[in-house]
């Protein structure tokens, strides 16, 4: 799990591009499943608005524990000191 944790923290712009990608590909796998027919077009705008959801989230999650980490590297430079 750290490992991952890493090389995310590495990463950053590429693992949120791969959920971006990975949520279009889904979005679009399932709109095509859908029972109701949707011109392609459509298709596509609704796999956007899914993955820039998702994105917006995960980007949310991201800042809260780049936050979380400032502020407990904070602490404990406060109380190693």
């Amino acid at each position: 799990m750290e490992a991952i944790q890493s090389w995310v923290s590495e990463h950053k712009l590429t693992s949120i591009g791969a959920i971006w990608a990975s949520a279009i590909g889904a979005s679009l796998a399932y709109n095509t499943r859908a029972r109701t027919p949707l011109k392609p077009s459509l298709r596509l705008i609704h796999a956007r608005m899914h993955a820039q959801a998702l994105t917006l989230a995960v980007l949310s999650g991201a800042a809260a524990y780049h936050y979380y980490e400032k502020s407990s590297s904070k602490e404990e430079k406060v109380t190693n000191a």
